[in-house]
């Protein structure tokens, strides 16, 4: 009988331990899905997908070491050639970039610290040295001031009014003979003998003076307006060539 309660007690514990170890064993998701942490095993996911290497060097293992002369630096553990040479390459672009930018503005490029003191501005646009009061300060004085303003008083100049030139052309006013008449533009007043081709005559005689103006000078000083020698009145209103009167007329408050 101890025997076979023995037996059977040996028996239960290796089913037991047969049942434990058919039971899958739950990974501890605390450990980050086998990584140090999530944000680890992202970082590599994203780099698998990218096609680049799964294994990526910790931040802390870039070396601080400024680049040398030639560009060239130490390659760090877990960093490929293809990845130093390319980061050489940026380099080299960034120091000519800086390169052709100082050769442009005559200014060497500015280092970011706060300890840096403020940039001094080029080509500031500010008030003129007039309006400025300082710089007038430094440039002249009160006495400076009144000396120039007795200068000037000095070399000014009144200038006397005199009587007005007397008129010397004794031709016809237009402008006078403007005031003295009331009809209208096309108003026949004055008889006229109006030949075949009389319309051409007109647009010819009218075209030779450079303005109605002259036309109409012209036009009295020859025996208008009662006589029309050269066609430029053929209604015979005393206006010639498109003269109008109403402009002076408006003027003088006629």
């Amino acid at each position: 009988m101890g025997f076979k309660r023995e037996m059977r007690t040996i028996l239960s514990g290796l089913g037991l331990i047969a049942i434990a170890a058919c039971q899958p064993v739950v990974p501890d998701s605390g450990a980050g899905v086998g990584f140090d942490n999530y944000e680890q095993y992202q970082r590599q996911r994203e780099a698998q997908l990218a096609g680049q290497a799964a294994s990526l060097p910790p931040a802390a293992a870039v070396s601080s070491e400024p680049l040398d002369a030639s560009g060239q630096g130490q390659i760090l553990p877990g960093t490929s050639i293809e990845e130093a040479d390319s980061a050489a390459a940026v380099a080299a672009d960034t120091r000519a970039a800086l390169n052709a930018a100082n050769s442009n503005s005559g200014q060497a490029p500015i280092e970011a610290s706060p300890s840096n003191p403020a940039p001094v501005a080029v080509n500031n646009v500010g008030i003129s040295n007039e309006n400025d009061f300082g710089a007038v300060g430094e440039q002249r004085s009160i006495a400076a001031d009144k000396a120039l303003i007795e200068q000037n008083k000095a070399n000014y100049t009144q200038v006397q009014p005199e009587a007005l030139p007397s008129r010397t052309d004794t031709g016809p006013n237009i402008v006078a003979f403007a005031l003295q008449t009331s009809h209208g533009v096309g108003q026949q007043l004055y008889r006229r003998t109006n030949l075949p081709g009389a319309d051409g005559r007109y647009q010819r005689a009218c075209a030779s003076y450079p303005s109605p103006d002259l036309a109409q000078t012209e036009f009295l000083k020859t025996g208008g307006p009662e006589r029309d020698r050269k066609g430029v009145d053929p209604d015979g209103d005393g206006y010639a060539c498109s003269w109008d009167p109403r402009p002076f007329r408006k003027a003088a408050g006629g």
